[in-house]
């Protein structure tokens, strides 16, 4: 029997838990809706970052003296080592929260290749910043467990864990809303790409889009496209591109983002424009969701993207929602200057169909490298 997202989060907050930040993951997809539909906005906060979200939790132990929940992807452990070991250790600030993680790639369970060793060294991460833990399943006394882990934290003054399994939630679904924008992500993912040409390097964002921009590539008969899928490590793609176009100034390189990404690490916007590559076009898919793990909502369409890029240095900023000015300003973004923004708004949604890269990153990685070190 499956856990139920509604006693699931009645159970956090019956153990005294009434602050709730993270970043939503797919295996946390529908107590992450629950707490959206049902928690008001100044209790869960869906942060830019899983770092932001323990420093959040921090801020509220530190005014109210209450316990808080961050949920995260076990591929987020990364961003809050630094908050966790460096601030709220029981060695530094001494912060109890709870932290709810998402096992991908957890050993046994099929999974995809970015998973794979993160599940694996998961519960040694864990160990290794001392942090006590329980592990949560479709068939576990979450009530009891819950409150061990609540109570340990607050009587430890440190935080504790819930490394929650694969499938161990029933169905939760948010509210349908209706949608602003038309346009397709996929279709705009097959207009950028055709627009591009075959010489021109895409850094692909992780989640839908790698994967529809890879099927895309597949049912067009595409041979060897300059593409790079960035399939795990979200918010690091503008990264790898600036990273492309730096080495490579006379490549033109395409950064195709999304929003959860872009606003995860916004701080590359004035990297990139203060290093100012000629080559560079920073193309972001905004549907205000992130899409890929389940539709909870960003901040994207509250914010403003083009003023952004402008302030950290872009030569240009542009905003298209459907093909014919996707066209038009690509044409236009490609005369220059560059580097230059160009945000697409989208609507949310996949094709159930969607299928995933039958290559493996290392022959991404070595195909492009082919092309880019050899040509």
């Amino acid at each position: 029997m499956m856990l139920n997202p509604i006693t699931f989060v009645d159970d956090l907050k019956a153990a005294g838990i009434n602050f709730f930040a993270g970043v939503p993951d797919s295996l946390l997809k529908d107590v992450c809706a629950c707490m959206q539909a049902t928690l008001p906005s100044s209790a869960h906060i869906i942060t830019a970052n899983e770092g932001n979200a323990v420093a959040m939790a921090m801020g509220h132990y530190v005014a109210t003296g209450r316990c808080g929940l961050v949920y995260l992807q076990n591929s987020g452990l990364g961003n809050v080592v630094n908050p966790l070991m460096s601030l709220a250790d029981k060695e530094v600030y001494s912060i109890p929260m709870v932290l709810m993680i998402g096992w991908r790639g957890e050993p046994d369970i099929k999974d995809e290749p970015q998973h794979v060793k993160q599940g694996r060294v998961t519960p040694a991460m864990l160990d290794a910043m001392e942090i006590p833990y329980a592990i949560v399943g479709n068939d576990s006394d979450a009530t009891a467990i819950i409150a061990d882990m609540v109570g340990r934290a607050i009587a430890e003054q440190k935080p504790t864990a819930l490394l929650i399994r694969k499938d161990s939630f029933s169905s939760y679904a948010l509210p349908k809303v209706e949608e602003p924008y038309p346009l397709r992500r996929e279709e705009a993912i097959q207009k950028v790409a055709q627009l591009a040409g075959d010489s021109t390097v895409i850094v692909a964002t992780t989640g839908h889009t790698s994967r529809e921009l890879y099927e895309h590539r597949v049912n067009s008969g595409a041979v060897a496209p300059m593409d790079f899928l960035t399939v795990g490590g979200m918010g690091h793609t503008s990264s790898i591109a600036l990273g492309i176009a730096l080495a490579r100034p006379n490549q033109f390189v395409i950064c195709l983002d999304g929003d959860g990404s872009a606003l995860m690490h916004l701080g590359m916007f004035p990297i990139i424009g203060t290093q100012a590559p000629s080559n560079f076009l920073h193309v972001l898919l905004n549907n205000g969701a992130h899409d890929s793990v389940g539709g909870q909502p960003t901040v994207g369409f509250a914010t403003n993207f083009q003023a952004i890029a402008q302030a950290s240095g872009y030569k240009a900023a542009y905003l298209a929602d459907s093909p014919a000015l996707i066209e038009a300003l690509m044409e236009e973004a490609r005369k220059g200057p560059l580097p230059a923004l160009l945000e697409i708004r989208v609507k949310k949604g996949a094709r159930k169909d969607l299928g995933r890269p039958k290559s493996t990153p290392l022959q991404n990685r070595d195909g492009l490298m082919k092309k880019l070190c050899l040509d």
